[in-house]
């Protein structure tokens, strides 16, 4: 098959733009190295130079902040590219496009991915929901970290370069912890279920 013979990528309008809609491709490096468990590689895949979880505020207010930070020192990352959003089809929480077809991460959650960027990663999904407006999933198209919420958690996992995981440690508004193979990745005081 040559290029210009290759099935058109499935996309979806929304805020007058066309978005490119994932597909198992775009997470199978995911998928493929992630282990169920208690450790940081049930959320991230065991390829980057640091780990940490990030505790997700409970109030409002100061997950708005946590959030604009975070999606701050993300945005200030070198690659200047795309980055692929998931949203966690839990059934009560929103995909942000509900007529596409899903891809399967983790323990077979179904999750939507659209290609997009920080202003679509802080504004499309509902804020009201009690796992706020930001995506489930965040990765640049370079995969050179990966955010990762898992479906009951109050936190999030990160890999990435080690100078991303020391800059959010030194931001008082993201409640980060470095975390190593083999450790437990629950922060202290929460419950993994």
């Amino acid at each position: 098959m040559v290029d210009d013979e290759l099935p058109a990528r499935l996309t979806r309008v929304k805020d007058a733009q066309n978005w490119q809609i994932g597909t198992d491709t775009e997470v199978a490096w995911i998928r493929d190295s992630t282990v169920v468990g208690l450790t940081i590689t049930s959320a991230i895949p065991p390829m980057f130079d640091a780990y940490a979880t990030i505790v997700v505020p409970g109030d409002r207010d100061e997950r708005s902040r946590h959030d604009q930070a975070l999606l701050a020192i993300l945005s200030d990352q070198p690659s200047a590219q795309p980055w692929w959003l998931g949203y966690l089809d839990t059934g009560a929480d929103d995909v942000v496009f509900h007529d596409v077809p899903k891809v399967t991460l983790y323990t077979g959650w179904p999750y939507v991915f659209v290609e997009a960027g920080p202003p679509q990663a802080a504004s499309w999904k509902d804020a009201s929901s009690w796992r706020g407006p930001m995506p489930d999933v965040i990765f640049p198209a370079d995969h050179s970290w990966l955010l990762s919420t898992l479906w009951d958690d109050e936190w999030r996992c990160i890999g990435g370069p080690a100078d991303l995981i020391e800059q959010l440690g030194r931001d008082d508004n993201v409640e980060t912890r470095v975390v190593r193979f083999g450790d437990d990745a629950t922060p202290p005081g929460h419950r993994a279920y």
